[in-house]
């Protein structure tokens, strides 16, 4: 089947945070949003199928997981990543940023340090800070367009922290961790008594020539530090169905994670959030793959364009997912004058650089996942606002 990613979809009025909320969040109503990390994509057949089957019976009571969702899970991660889980091992819970403050508050106490890698996606500071942990920052190293760890500066920070923060593949530069940056990594959090909790909500985005390598498929001592976080909404375009898992090998983890859910009553699936998950896991990879070609052709676009018409902006090319982490310090502007730049100036909404920590000043993240017009017209208003700066 040829899905048709070029359809103009209609999301405002529709409670929609990407649309609906524009003039909240950029003060003005008449900008081009391409920021909140999800698609302007209608969502694959199979996950409305799902969805409308399940809306047509006339009660909506309580549920259980469907039986279908652990084996679909099973299957996909042996398809994709050759990882073998047990159905044990996963569990549910309501959201990936939940599970990270979960966890922060399982495995740590407060005034204890929490590392984390900037620039990188803003809530891990927030759930970090907001339990009165320490946020640790190892910065990353922007070098030949891509990001690099620091490690000798990893391991100093390792020493005063109790968890780490992993975001793999990174957000907001698309970096995908090769096998001996994650070993690295791992050997060093295991020498050092830190639990690794790996987000890798964006693993199964990978653009042509990357591969996912799950944090705890690198070695033994990988599988038993870590807590794995995963979830079908950025593949799929779902995530509004509050669906996401854990997966944890260490059985004493294991039993303690589950245990804080259980107690405080976190360990329960909505009514809609686990039977369209098993659905676009058996039948959405046709999708999948289409929208990924689709998205790689938005982002050479985006390249080719600030390459010809933009010469003082050039961005980080990602290895993962629709996000484009655009380097605009060229502009000289200073960080405030930047953001009102794109707000007043272009009419475009993305996201401000700086929220994303140290690092990030001067940066702006792009959202490409929408149809090209969209991207076009986003384009365009920023070469005019350029040009006229």
């Amino acid at each position: 089947m040829k899905y048709n990613f070029d359809e103009i979809i209609e999301r405002r009025g529709t409670d929609c945070v990407k649309y609906d909320a524009v003039k909240e969040i950029f003060g003005c109503d008449d900008i081009l949003p391409l920021w909140v990390a999800d698609m302007d994509f209608r969502a694959p057949d199979c996950v409305y199928n799902a969805l409308a089957r399940r809306v047509e019976h006339p009660v909506y009571g309580y549920t259980f997981l469907s039986p279908r969702w652990k084996p679909s899970i099973k299957r996909w991660l042996a398809r994709r990543y050759s990882w073998s889980v047990k159905y044990e091992e996963i569990g549910f819970v309501g959201g990936i940023v939940p599970a990270l403050a979960f966890a922060i508050e399982c495995f740590t106490k407060p005034g204890d340090g929490v590392l984390i890698q900037s620039p990188v996606y803003h809530p891990y500071t927030h759930v970090t800070a907001d339990h009165g942990r320490r946020v640790v920052t190892n910065r990353l190293l922007l070098v030949d367009g891509q990001y690099r760890i620091d490690f000798d500066d990893f391991e100093r920070k390792a020493k005063e922290c109790r968890l780490f923060l992993l975001c793999h593949p990174h957000n907001p530069g698309g970096r995908v961790w090769r096998r001996d940056e994650l070993g690295r990594m791992a050997d060093i959090c295991k020498r050092n008594n830190v639990l690794v909790v790996s987000d890798e909500i964006h693993c199964d985005m990978m653009l042509r020539g990357y591969t996912h390598i799950p944090f705890a498929t690198i070695n033994d001592d990988a599988a038993q530090n870590c807590i794995t976080l995963m979830a079908a909404s950025k593949t799929f375009n779902i995530a509004g169905l509050k669906s996401s898992y854990h997966i944890i090998k260490n059985p004493e983890i294991r039993a303690r994670y589950s245990e804080y859910l259980r107690i405080n009553e976190l360990d329960f699936a909505p009514l809609f959030s686990t039977e369209p998950i098993a659905a676009a896991y058996d039948e959405g990879e046709e999708w999948l793959g289409q929208m990924l070609q689709y998205v790689e052709a938005n982002i050479d676009y985006v390249q080719q364009f600030i390459e010809k018409n933009l010469p003082r902006l050039s961005m980080i090319r990602p290895e993962a997912s629709y996000l484009i982490f655009i380097d605009a310090r060229g502009l000289e502007l200073g960080h405030d004058s930047l953001v009102r730049f794109f707000v007043e100036q272009a009419k475009v909404g993305l996201n401000d650089g700086a929220m994303f920590g140290p690092g990030g000043e001067g940066f702006m993240r792009m959202n490409v996942g929408c149809p090209r017009a969209t991207l076009e017209e986003a384009m365009h208003r920023i070469k005019e606002a350029y040009d006229r700066l």
